[in-house]
């Protein structure tokens, strides 16, 4: 007897941030980062099960921020900790990983190989 395949569980990120019109693409990023603002961080922040932000979420996103503006691009871990002070650990102990820095702060999609090395 021939089963029909189940359909595949939806992507979580694409649901939390189903919005028609929105500013995110289907992988929960912001789509322009100029439409980026701390209450949209805040907002971003809940759905990655982050938060309440404080000083140093905010001290780490608007660095990380800066730096892909001035880079257009990721800025390198070891670079991020030195310049923030805070180790690996304390990062992943605040966001619980590199993925959620990046759509917290509201940088577009890196792109799927990439974000195999922020996730």
């Amino acid at each position: 007897m021939l089963r029909t395949p189940e359909p595949s569980p939806p992507r979580p990120h694409s649901q939390l941030f189903a919005e028609p019109g929105t500013l995110f693409d289907e992988d929960g990023f912001v789509v322009d980062h100029d439409h980026w603002n701390e209450a949209l961080a805040e907002r971003i922040a809940r759905r990655e099960g982050v938060g309440p932000l404080d000083e140093r979420h905010w001290k780490l996103l608007h660095h990380v921020r800066e730096r892909y503006l001035e880079l257009g691009g990721m800025p390198g871990m070891r670079r991020v900790c030195k310049a923030t002070g805070m180790s690996r650990d304390e990062i992943y102990d605040l966001f619980g990983g590199c993925l959620p820095v990046w759509r917290i702060a509201g940088l577009p999609n890196p792109g799927e190989e990439a974000k195999t090395y922020l996730d």
